[in-house]
């Protein structure tokens, strides 16, 4: 019986005290390496761990991976910090704060998104930004990537965010669509595929956000720098993982379909297809890192903390596995097997 079946009852912190003290040691049992990653949203952006899991990745890089649920980045590097997971596929805004106040263990090592692809979608009657004034605006968390965007959104548009409207908190993204569709909030500000779910329940986009192109660590791989330290090999093949999914994603989208359908709950193929289409053309192929999408999220944590501007983006990167998988030439073959 595999060590996962036996201890699938025991929480995280569990788990992770059985390992320490040696209960759950890979060489000892024969077993593939163990691995516990969190991820902050169920959306597209965030789905390369559902890829590789049901197309036999971590398998295949004899990789024993627990995936594990927190709502929010802020919750997921406090969950990192704590040693409750040892990497997080998840919004960067929660690392660069927790960086700037001083943890800095926290580092990306590849990105999925550098850009924000959020909309806002309204009731029929709610036509422009002027009309959100005084209205309610679902976001998952305060301090999450679709905060961020709302208030984005308000700025260039003239509005005060924490004057003009109201934020609730839905606590994830399908909270967030059913908040609206049950009048629980005016507009929500969603991810795909929640704002082509929302659409074909007849609500309408305010604001269309892939079109904003807006910069920012949208959706990033990050881990500790004392991990890499202790397990680079193992984090190594994690990224390696990572690197098969993100291809899967972008060139067999039947796949990504039932993966989505099945994680997601949605297998509407026009709703899938919606969703795809514009998140598509914003992921990274080869999980690049762009500096201006941290030095844009460095931008917006200085105003409410002034440290920020003192740190500089390629302090909070470690681009080691990224060098590995390009100079040995993995990224080459891999991508060449679609030619």
């Amino acid at each position: 019986m595999r060590l996962r079946a036996i201890f699938r009852g025991v929480p995280i912190l569990g788990v992770l005290l059985l390992s320490a003290l040696g209960i759950l040691t890979g060489p000892a049992w024969g077993a593939p390496a163990r691995l516990i990653g969190i991820h902050s949203a169920r959306v597209m952006s965030q789905s390369l761990p559902w890829i590789a899991q049901e197309a036999g990745l971590f398998a295949k890089y004899d990789l024993d991976f627990q995936l594990v649920y927190i709502a929010a980045s802020a919750a997921v590097t406090a969950a990192m910090l704590a040693g409750e997971a040892e990497v997080a596929v998840t919004g960067g805004v929660g690392n660069v704060r927790a960086y700037v106040q001083g943890a800095k263990d926290l580092v990306f090592i590849g990105g999925i998104k550098n850009v924000m692809t959020q909309s806002l979608v309204a009731r029929p009657e709610i036509r422009t930004v002027s009309d959100l004034k005084g209205r309610k605006i679902g976001v998952t968390r305060i301090g999450s990537n679709t905060h961020y965007f709302a208030i984005q959104v308000l700025r260039r548009f003239g509005l005060d965010a924490s004057r003009d409207i109201t934020f609730i908190q839905t606590g994830g993204e399908p909270e967030t669509v059913a908040a609206l569709a049950s009048g629980s909030i005016d507009v929500a500000s969603t991810t795909p595929p929640g704002d082509a779910r929302l659409i074909a329940l007849g609500f309408r986009y305010v604001v269309y956000g892939p079109d904003l192109r807006i910069p920012y660590a949208a959706t990033f791989l990050a881990t500790r720098r004392s991990l890499i330290a202790r397990r680079p090999e193992v984090l190594g093949r994690f990224m390696q993982v990572m690197a098969e999914a993100a291809k899967i994603l972008h060139t067999d989208r039947e796949f990504v379909y039932k993966v989505l359908g099945k994680y997601l709950r949605v297998e509407d193929r026009k709703v899938l297809d919606a969703a795809y289409e514009p998140e598509i053309k914003a992921l990274e192929q080869r999980l690049t890192i762009d500096q201006r999408a941290i030095e844009a999220t460095l931008q917006e944590v200085a105003m409410v903390d002034a440290r920020a501007r003192q740190v500089r983006p390629e302090e909070l990167i470690d681009r080691r596995f990224l060098d590995q998988l390009h100079r040995g030439g993995f990224f080459d073959r891999l991508w060449a097997q679609t030619r």
